[in-house]
């Protein structure tokens, strides 16, 4: 199993609408990708001056399977929101 973690650290203009659109499509991924087994999201609680912003935690079956989620339909709509509106993104993947 893959777990895939990506964190985001947003500008401070980013529209609460766009996020609200954004997190709502990270909720639609949510069964309907083929060997996404697991999809948690949130913002961050403790607000430190280190911390991010949000994270995002999905775990897969295989390698392969993060490639499909990657690319997926319901996932690259997601990226008009994350990319421009980020200061910072940083992922990790590792096998479980």
């Amino acid at each position: 199993m893959i777990r895939h973690a990506v964190l985001f650290k947003f500008k401070a203009d980013f529209p609460e609408a766009d996020k609200a659109a954004w997190r709502d499509g990270l909720d639609r991924m949510k069964g309907n990708i083929p060997g996404l087994l697991q999809l948690t999201h949130g913002p961050d609680v403790l607000q430190h001056d280190q911390s991010f912003d949000y994270a995002i935690v999905a775990d897969f079956r295989a390698v392969e399977d993060v490639e499909v989620y990657a690319t997926h339909p319901l996932h690259e709509p997601l990226k008009k929101y994350s990319y421009p509106n980020s200061e910072q993104i940083i992922a990790v993947d590792f096998a479980l």
